[in-house]
């Protein structure tokens, strides 16, 4: 007897509409509500082994599907839970945010955009301070370039990097997050005063990484990343790659639960230019609300990535800055809430006009 193939729903929110419409367009089950944002429409995909196919649903045909098929009520259930998460984590913000803001210090000699220029300790320091000043709500530390091609340091080498760093903006109440694929180096940063560990591994490149983040509680950033730094680019290959990279992040949520991580302590991170050409990250990047189902708040890390240049033919990082704002305005129209980038006060700018111009 053949084995019936079981089918796979995922469920991806489109037509942003501003909050002024949004509220009034909800009543009337025409709209649904997330993050603080509204959707007048979904996309409704059925995988079934490699089969894929999809219809496009208003709101009130979506609600109609819930009511009428259990799989599909399940994955969509996260759109209609207000979670508790990092946006609201008292421990270490005072107030509930809207959006946070990630600002990227890489302590490395090789980091693609800013490689070098933080070595120096009283540098990285006032560089901080500045980003904290610009509008950061979380500088996030990192001692090993993860970069297409890089190669892998100890963590002891890691360490004598951020350490300092880390030790003088704790001392000035800076929240800190810490870029780090190694157990050791999350404990001693978390000793330290780092508050929130960011593993572009999702805690597959150390085995005891999972203990770490069980035993202290913090909350974790888990990316999608095919193989490591140095091996990426080469295993690229997906047969969908929105799809693959949400079951990836999938798989990692429930390996986090059933290791006595709680969920309102995870983030999820798709990892874009992490593995992926052009034409994967920006199919990606059109589709970023899909993951939203899984219940987690949502990092985006696009600033001055290559897939600007490949499609502006910009070559230096940091003339980046167009194309990196472009990302996030469109990140935003998909209730995107975080968002790690080197130039704060200029995302900070492009997140505060969006946000007053979406205001009811």
């Amino acid at each position: 007897m053949t084995k019936k193939i079981k089918s796979k729903f995922y469920v991806r929110p489109f037509g942003f509409v501003e909050k002024e419409h949004g509220h009034l367009l909800s009543k009337k089950d025409q709209a649904i509500k997330i993050n603080d944002n509204f959707f007048t429409s979904v996309e409704l995909i059925e995988k079934v082994d490699t089969i894929t196919k999809s219809k496009l649903l208003n709101i009130r045909e979506f609600l109609r599907q819930i009511d009428e098929n259990k799989e599909i009520s399940d994955i969509a259930n996260p759109l209609f839970i207000e979670q508790k998460n990092i946006l609201n984590n008292k421990k270490i913000f005072k107030k509930t945010r809207k959006h946070l803001i990630f600002s990227i210090l890489n302590i490395t000699p090789d980091s693609f955009s800013d490689g070098g220029e933080n070595l120096i300790l009283k540098n990285n320091f006032l560089t901080a301070l500045k980003m904290k000043a610009d509008g950061a709500d979380i500088i996030d530390i990192g001692g090993e370039s993860t970069r297409p091609g890089a190669k892998k340091i100890t963590p002891t080498n890691e360490l004598l990097r951020i350490l300092p760093t880390i030790q003088l903006l704790d001392q000035k109440k800076v929240n800190l997050s810490l870029d780090t694929r190694n157990s050791s180096t999350m404990e001693i940063g978390i000793m330290s005063g780092v508050k929130i560990i960011n593993d572009v591994s999702a805690l597959t490149n150390d085995k005891d990484s999972v203990n770490i983040i069980k035993k202290y509680q913090v909350p974790l950033i888990l990316m999608h990343m095919p193989g490591n730094p140095k091996t990426m680019m080469k295993k690229n290959n997906y047969k969908n790659v929105v799809l693959d990279v949400y079951d990836y992040l999938e798989s990692r949520i429930n390996f986090c639960l059933k290791s006595g991580i709680s969920k309102e302590n995870l983030i999820i991170d798709p990892g874009i230019g992490f593995g992926k050409n052009l034409e994967q990250n920006v199919k990606l990047l059109k589709n970023l609300s899909i993951f939203h189902t899984l219940g987690c708040p949502i990092m985006l890390g696009i600033s001055r990535k290559r897939y600007i240049s490949s499609i502006s033919k910009v070559c230096e990082p940091k003339d980046r800055l167009g194309g990196t704002i472009s990302s996030t305005i469109q990140a935003l129209f998909q209730g995107i809430q975080i968002h790690r980038v080197h130039d704060v006060h200029e995302t900070k700018q492009a997140i505060d006009i969006f946000e007053k111009m979406n205001s009811k």
